[in-house]
């Protein structure tokens, strides 16, 4: 079979048998590769992957396209620099495709550096402006709690990340673990990170569901173009502005991405940051032990030495019995004399007690007794006497009083008939000169008081009402008022 040539035109009788997938493929891949046998190309590299057998597969590309290409191992050696994701070069090879899948590539022979690619130029700038406002700096890196209750962690809720955290942290320290599911790559990427860093740090510090300790953000590893949501602008603002610690666990430990240089605490991987926010329990417990251990053996320490101060000291000291036996030998010594000394006591008072009750008979008793009644009759007539007369004249004095504090008490007239006068200011009027005509004047009587009016000059006087029978007319045998 003949390779195919697309400047001849093919007979029409050669149309009628069909051709294999397989001589198409390699007739195109013969024909690519004696076109373009030679090739210079610049781009920017991308998804580079340096392959266990020593080869290195890679992407090159601009803005529009993307070319895949290979480096086989014994050209991989003498290249004058490592590829790199987004470092720009320009390579020289040749063009050939890959049957298998369809697939052309360029087989790369040089490869040398032309310049930072487009990408990781932008980057540069936006982290240099990032610096200069200082979200770079140490000094506003908060410390990692140590015993961490509640531990957020925004990732996609399917990937493996999500296991290695939760399967690292029941090893080391079994706690609460708060899932802000998210995609992690593509365009809604940054959106949904930066959405679940606020929300975490949105929630309460008490209640069913509290705000977490620490929050990780976490991605697997990946290309340039899969971490590149991790470098936006917007998500490094938000993980810097968080007050919550953050740490960030993007891709593998040579990946760099912007939220490194915002967050607290940079980890190389999802796990190594499961590590990062807690602490081991069994190294704890084992802490906890061993000083447990520590301070008893102390304690113990500072017993013996205790005793043995104790010891030294109490062998300087007297016996107890020693100390005790003069007190001892004295207080025999008194309780013997006590004793003596109460027999003679009460010797003594029983003879007195003897000598007396043989004076004392009922009889003599009965005559004192007698006498002595009679000395109270005799007595009593005398002191009733005596008393009768200050009595009687301090009766007197109390009726001689009494009468005089009738004679002198003000309301005593009132309740004979009298009046008291008085002005519009309360003094009393005791001459009828002080009183003018319509004047108004206060009367106090007995039972109460009264006003009234003086009359006019010419008026006549009202009836003076006739006293009764048995009444004493004004100014007869009437005495005076005060």
């Amino acid at each position: 079979m003949s390779d195919l040539d697309p400047s001849q035109a093919a007979p029409a009788e050669a149309n009628d048998r069909p051709y294999s997938v397989s001589e198409l493929a390699f007739a195109l891949k013969r024909t690519v590769e004696s076109a373009y046998g030679f090739v210079r190309v610049r781009g920017e590299l991308s998804k580079v992957t340096f392959h266990g057998n020593g080869h290195v597969y890679l992407d090159i590309k601009d803005e529009k396209a993307s070319i895949a290409g290979v480096i086989w191992k014994p050209q991989v050696r003498g290249l004058a620099v490592r590829p790199e994701t987004g470092l720009e070069v320009i390579v020289t090879g040749r063009l050939t495709t890959y049957p298998g899948r369809s697939q052309y590539q360029i087989i790369i022979e040089t490869l040398s550096p032309a310049g930072v690619g487009a990408l990781l130029a932008q980057l540069e700038r936006l982290k240099a402006r990032l610096q200069a406002e200082g979200l770079f700096e140490a000094s506003r890196k908060r410390p990692l709690p140590a015993y961490p209750e509640v531990i957020g962690v925004v990732t996609s809720p399917t990937g493996a990340v999500i296991r290695d955290i939760l399967h690292r942290l029941a090893e080391r320290w079994p706690c609460r673990v708060l899932l802000w599911p998210a995609v992690v790559q593509g365009d809604q990427a940054a959106a949904q990170v930066s959405a679940g860093v606020r929300g975490l740090a949105a929630l309460p510090s008490e209640g069913p569901l509290r705000r977490p300790d620490v929050i990780i953000v976490a991605r697997g590893g990946g290309s340039v173009e899969d971490l590149w949501p991790f470098n936006d602008e917007g998500l490094a603002r938000t993980v810097a502005a968080c007050d919550i610690p953050v740490i960030s666990a993007v891709g593998h430990e040579t990946d760099t991405t912007l939220i490194d240089f915002v967050s607290d605490r940079r980890a190389p991987t999802p796990t190594a940051a499961a590590e990062m926010a807690s602490p081991v329990r069994a190294e704890l417990v084992q802490a906890l032990q061993a000083r447990e251990r520590r301070l008893a053996d102390r304690v113990a320490r500072l017993i013996d030495r205790g005793q043995a101060r104790l010891a030294q000291a109490s062998g300087r000291l007297p016996r107890p019995q020693d100390t005790v036996a003069l007190a001892v030998q004295r207080l025999d010594l008194a309780g013997a004399g006590l004793i003596r000394a109460l027999r003679t006591h009460l010797t003594a008072h029983a003879s007195r007690l003897q000598a007396a009750s043989g004076r004392l008979r009922p009889a003599l008793l009965q005559r004192r007794l007698g006498e002595a009644r009679r000395r109270l009759d005799d007595t009593t007539p005398r002191l009733a006497r005596a008393g009768a007369r200050p009595l009687a004249e301090a009766q007197a004095r109390l009726a001689h009083l009494s009468q005089l504090h009738a004679s002198l008490d003000p309301k005593g007239p009132l309740r004979r008939g009298f009046a008291l006068i008085t002005d519009a200011q309360g003094r009393i009027v005791r001459s009828a000169a002080a009183l003018t005509p319509g004047q108004r004047i206060g009367l106090e009587l007995h039972d109460g008081e009264r006003a009234a009016l003086i009359e006019g000059e010419g008026a006549h006087p009202a009836p003076r009402a006739r006293p009764r029978e048995g009444q004493r007319k004004a100014g007869e045998d009437q005495g005076s008022l005060f």
